[in-house]
């Protein structure tokens, strides 16, 4: 099934003010969650709807949140998100930060008391449009050991940062600490499809293939030691620096309903002219050098963003392919 991206839209909106949001929150998350469609990343789109809305009717989402703002100084600013979804705690995040960091230069922004809030990249992607460069932090449900052990404790606490270039299309490096990211273990899961070899250990510390078997065990970090190392950085950036829940202590979305999962996230954004008075000239000049190397066989050299850009603009033109199964979620979603 292929429905317009825009009538998708209008029906997740619906969804949600069905389950109590109020109508700009339920735009916020209808347009997350139809980004990451668009930008090829379904894992992060439509399969994760009926998650939020089971959480927000077992009362561990608060669809109608008070969020409050401490302003710390002009360019730092805590965020306290009261349980609110996380597409609506970022949205709010991204714009303070845009905002501290367009009156003095840097903006830095905590979260706590989130939720999941989907791509990291959405929300850079907004901040560099201000001419910004742009961090993002954010942790996760347990998914990655530390290096030497067999029990889960880092999530695949996703590292993004963005930043303008001479072109219309940014440079967005999004990436997750883990070889593949959840999403697409729980997808396999769910249609009975298997996981690349050498992505995840099963309970017994031993690999696996079976999507299964590696959501109840251990998904492996890129680089080994140093996957580790970063996973574990950014649970102390997002959970111990900023009053959030960490070392293993954030709550699955799909299977743990016995609280919030008090996720915590961390922006950080700068104007991109502070040291240099052309800064589109010399990133211009960067990529234009890089770019230039000899290619390998058959390969081009794209830097992190060009290609989701492309199917950003390919998609945008096409229907949205809705599988079985989670077109039956969204009609029960609809009448519930």
């Amino acid at each position: 099934m292929s429905v317009n991206h825009t009538k998708i839209k209008s029906i997740i909106k619906k969804i949600f003010i069905k389950r109590g949001l109020k109508t700009n929150h339920a735009i916020i998350c209808a347009n997350a969650i139809i980004n990451a469609e668009l930008v090829g990343a379904p894992s992060h789109g439509l399969s994760r709807l009926k998650m939020y809305c089971e959480r927000i009717s077992k009362k561990v989402i608060n669809p109608r949140p008070k969020i409050t703002v401490k302003n710390i100084s002009k360019s730092i600013s805590i965020i306290d998100a009261d349980n609110s979804i996380g597409f609506v705690a970022a949205d709010e995040a991204i714009k303070k930060t845009i905002q501290n960091a367009k009156k003095t230069g840097i903006g830095l922004v905590a979260v706590k008391n989130s939720g999941h809030y989907g791509l990291s990249g959405y929300y850079v992607e907004q901040a560099v449009k201000k001419n910004l460069i742009t961090f993002a932090f954010t942790n996760a449900p347990p998914a990655i050991a530390p290096f030497g052990g067999k029990k889960s404790v880092f999530g695949t606490n996703p590292i993004c940062f963005g930043t303008q270039t001479s072109s219309k299309v940014p440079f967005i490096l999004d990436t997750s600490m883990s070889m593949i990211n959840r999403g697409k273990i729980r997808i396999a899961e769910k249609l009975g499809k298997k996981i690349p070899y050498g992505v995840a250990l099963n309970k017994f510390g031993k690999p696996t293939t079976n999507a299964k078997e590696a959501l109840a065990g251990v998904q492996l970090p890129i680089a080994g030691f140093r996957g580790s190392g970063l996973a574990w950085m950014v649970d102390i950036l997002t959970g111990v620096f900023v009053g959030s829940n960490h070392g293993g202590k954030v709550k699955d979305p799909f299977d743990d309903f016995s609280g919030p999962q008090n996720i915590g996230h961390l922006f950080l954004a700068f104007k991109d002219n502070l040291f240099v008075k052309d800064y589109k000239k010399e990133i211009k000049e960067n990529i234009k050098r890089i770019k230039k190397i000899p290619n390998l066989k058959g390969q081009t050299i794209f830097y992190p963003g060009e290609q989701k850009f492309l199917r950003t603009k390919t998609n945008s033109k096409k229907s949205i392919k809705i599988p079985k199964n989670i077109k039956k979620d969204l009609n029960i979603l609809l009448v519930n």
